[in-house]
């Protein structure tokens, strides 16, 4: 008898198995009792017969507490009625490890108490959904890099300076000297392009911004391609092909994650669609005030509401490009066609996600970037070693960061980014 996971089911249709599970529900009614199991792969119904079982097998399976693991063997039978689309019908149990009173019960409870025991939320079937979906996003990262060419770098998580500033940064002593945990690896991955041309890092990172909002957690996972001999319209369309090829990845891999999310596929399969439109800062900001947007002039960042209008005019993710160089950091090469602005944009997903990808083509030239340093108030001394890379065979060169949460909040349709983290890191809250 094969011992198999619950997502094995279709190649063993009428066999008899065994599989270990956990007890999320039971019902009884007269003499069957039905058992909502899960193993890890799916969610899947076990039916007991009270006539086609020895007594005590029936009397266990309808005493079993929720959560209790257990060894369960059956015979595979189809079910259209189930998500999974087959069922087992139960010949014998054994309980591997009981479970009293599980704190969360299929009833309603608040959001303060949920993440409070994240360690057992996650065991949820949405939960676990989402988890799915970050889990192919990343699988689908790994892959599409691979075909198209880059290689990993991994970059340190301990600086002793910024990509964009030390105001959000979370400061510690590295022995005598001051360091910071990363906000951003892409200085390093500038240094890794000029040795192997294309490279990707994908790692945590950490803002010490104190920002309550759906879209910002404290320390979040991020993915940053750096690309030598690419300027900015090619790091575009790198970009939107990534995009369209992680949607594609989770429609066509995560199809039970997606109907447990109650997740609307052909609105995903628009997605798909390339090239996604663009629209420069200058007319985005005409447009908001022409749509009765008075807080917000030329010159300012925007705001959530903002990017959602923005994107709301549209049916796929769309790009914002050349902001104004003022509000952007010191790498970003300016914009010979309007000075005023960078070689910049960031990526807004659809149905009010907002940013998801930031990028820029960089600076190569020395002076100017050894000028944008000082002009941001940065210490010269912690980035000679960036200002090297301009010295010795410079090259045009553009890349992005994608942040994973906003990414897996928006394809699984979620409201908060907070359950897009295994264990989330929020303003005030570093438990569990």
């Amino acid at each position: 008898m094969d011992t198999i996971t619950m997502r094995q089911a279709a190649d063993y249709l009428d066999q008899t198995v065994k599989i270990n599970a956990w007890v999320t529900n039971k019902r009884s009614s007269g003499k069957i009792a039905f058992l909502q199991l899960r193993d890890g792969t799916a969610y899947f119904q076990a039916i007991v017969v009270k006539n086609d079982v020895p007594e005590e097998v029936f009397t266990l399976a309808k005493g079993l507490n929720q959560e209790t693991s257990i060894c369960v063997t059956g015979k595979i039978q189809a079910d259209t009625r189930s998500a999974l689309g087959y069922e087992l019908l139960v010949e014998g149990i054994e309980v591997v490890g009981e479970s009293h009173e599980y704190p969360i019960t299929p009833k309603e409870h608040g959001t303060d108490f949920l993440m409070d025991h994240r360690h057992l939320w996650l065991r949820s079937s949405k939960q676990h959904a989402i988890l799915t979906v970050r889990n192919e996003i990343i699988r689908a990262t790994y892959e599409f890099m691979a075909k198209e060419g880059f290689i990993k770098v991994d970059p340190p998580i301990l600086t002793g300076s910024a990509p964009e500033g030390t105001t959000e940064l979370f400061h510690t002593k590295y022995f005598d000297e001051d360091a910071f945990l990363s906000q951003s690896g892409q200085l390093y991955m500038e240094a890794a392009a000029m040795a192997f041309g294309k490279v990707f890092s994908f790692g945590p990172t950490f803002r010490a911004e104190k920002s309550k909002t759906r879209r910002h957690l404290i320390e979040f996972w991020m993915m940053e391609p750096e690309m030598a001999f690419v300027e900015h319209e090619e790091s575009l369309q790198v970009q939107e092909k990534y995009v369209a090829y992680l949607v594609q990845s989770v429609i066509d891999n995560c199809e039970l994650a997606l109907k447990t999310l109650n997740r609307d596929v052909e609105q995903l399969k628009k997605y798909t669609q390339l090239p996604y439109p663009r629209i420069s800062y200058t007319d985005a900001i005409a447009l908001l005030e022409q749509n009765g947007f008075d807080d917000i002039k030329w010159g300012d960042d925007f705001g959530s509401p903002h990017e959602t209008f923005i994107a709301s005019q549209y049916e796929q993710p769309i790009f914002i490009t050349n902001y104004p160089k003022d509000i952007k950091p010191f790498y970003m090469k300016v914009n010979p066609e309007d000075p005023r602005t960078v070689l910049c944009a960031d990526m807004i997903a659809p149905e009010g996600y907002g940013e998801i990808i930031g990028g820029s083509e960089r600076e190569v030239d020395y002076d100017v970037l050894a000028s944008n340093i000082e002009k941001f108030g940065l210490e010269p001394a912690a980035y000679a070693w960036y200002l090297d890379l301009r010295k010795y065979g410079s090259v045009p060169h553009s890349g992005f960061g994608i942040g994973l949460e906003r990414t897996v909040a928006w394809l699984s349709g979620i409201e908060h980014i907070r359950e897009t983290s295994p264990f989330p890191r929020l303003l005030n809250r570093i438990y569990p």
